[in-house]
């Protein structure tokens, strides 16, 4: 039988089936004790959402057990903790990672999507804000049921000042901000490029966000401004473009990719909607293949997602019983892994001790 020293090294050389590097490299094997005949390991994963972590544990009771035939149990017991680049540290913004969702144009369900990123990660296990970056057509308080406002509080800094912060509206366990918030419902926006970067840089900047695993923005529709701006405030773990299967709608898409691109923020892949008999399927899928980059799922027409982002009740997305649950899981899955590639594809070696 091998001994735990012999176990830990043959463990730490197994391959993540998700990223493709070795437990060792990504820093996810915690530990590996061996009491009489049953092993525990820990494995430590990068994100809540990551999706089907039984091939983990096979993989590992394969290895141990191969030529131990005395090891009858192999306990695998594991943790989560998102990574992240902290990268908006500079405006005070205590998020692990940003995201921006996008469209190439309006009407391909851009909201609907970036709210329920927003919630299924929730969902799934963790701290999420959602920022409503379309100043022009805010729909994100509507689509989520916000009774309550964001108000405005006084705080002191550690340095002893005393500076007015926004309180988030909190929404079923997660933070929200928008300006629809402080608009009347027919009151439009008619702001130059300025006034939009300045609401922009507050949202951010002077936000009570606290920590977060994730920050979901969601863009206004087409290219602009907006994503400049976010651009030079910090740096975004990457964007998600969304698109209907059609033709029309995917050239508009390309113009979103081109955009992030341009302004250097990661692409983290394109998802899918109303993906069906009206507007065909696939499209988006093919495209991605073509330019080489992430496909992040696709998302029924399903009149359920109509009736509770009318209704204000996107979270119950997530209820058990609604058939557009596993296509949203899955989206959210996809989305907290290529954030987790963006961070860890580099090999690590860490210095691991055995417990």
């Amino acid at each position: 039988m091998l001994t735990e020293t012999e176990l830990l090294q043959r463990i730490r050389t197994l391959k993540d089936p998700e990223i493709g590097r070795t437990l060792q490299e990504l820093d996810m094997l915690k530990g590996v004790k061996l009491t009489g005949n049953t092993l525990k390991v820990k494995i430590e994963l990068p994100a809540h959402a990551y999706p089907r972590r039984e091939r983990i544990t096979d993989a590992i009771r394969v290895a141990a057990q191969q030529g131990n035939s005395d090891l009858s149990t192999v306990d695998v017991e594991f943790s989560a903790v998102v990574r992240g680049n902290m990268s908006g540290g500079a405006i005070g913004l205590r998020a692990k990672n940003v995201i921006a969702v996008g469209s190439g144009k309006g009407g391909v369900g851009k909201s609907t999507v970036a709210a329920s990123l927003a919630y299924g990660l929730k969902t799934l296990g963790s701290k999420v804000g959602l920022m409503d970056a379309d100043v022009y057509g805010p729909s994100i308080p509507h689509m989520v049921g916000s009774i309550d406002r964001p108000t405005a509080m006084k705080v002191t800094t550690e340095s002893g000042e005393e500076i007015e912060r926004i309180q988030p509206a909190m929404v079923d366990g997660i933070k929200v901000i928008s300006m629809g918030y402080f608009l009347k419902p027919d009151q439009a926006v008619i702001w130059r490029g300025p006034l939009l970067h300045r609401a922009i840089t507050q949202f951010l900047k002077d936000t009570d966000w606290g920590e977060l695993d994730y920050l979901i923005i969601d863009l206004p529709p087409g290219t602009g401004d907006v994503s400049l701006t976010l651009s030079q405030l910090l740096g975004l773990a990457g964007a998600v473009v969304v698109c209907t299967p059609q033709q029309v709608a995917l050239l508009d898409a390309l113009k979103a990719i081109s955009m992030f691109n341009q302004v250097k923020i990661p692409l983290l892949g394109i998802v899918e909607n109303m993906t069906g008999e009206i507007f065909g399927r696939g499209g988006a899928k093919s495209k991605a293949e073509e330019l080489g980059i992430p496909f992040l799922g696709e998302l029924p027409i399903e009149v359920g997602i109509r009736v509770r982002g009318d209704a204000g009740r996107i979270s119950t997305l997530f209820s058990e019983d609604n058939p557009s649950r596993a296509p949203l899981i899955n989206i959210c899955e996809q989305v907290a892994m290529q954030v987790a590639k963006q961070l860890l594809i580099a090999p690590k070696m860490p210095t691991l001790e055995i417990l």
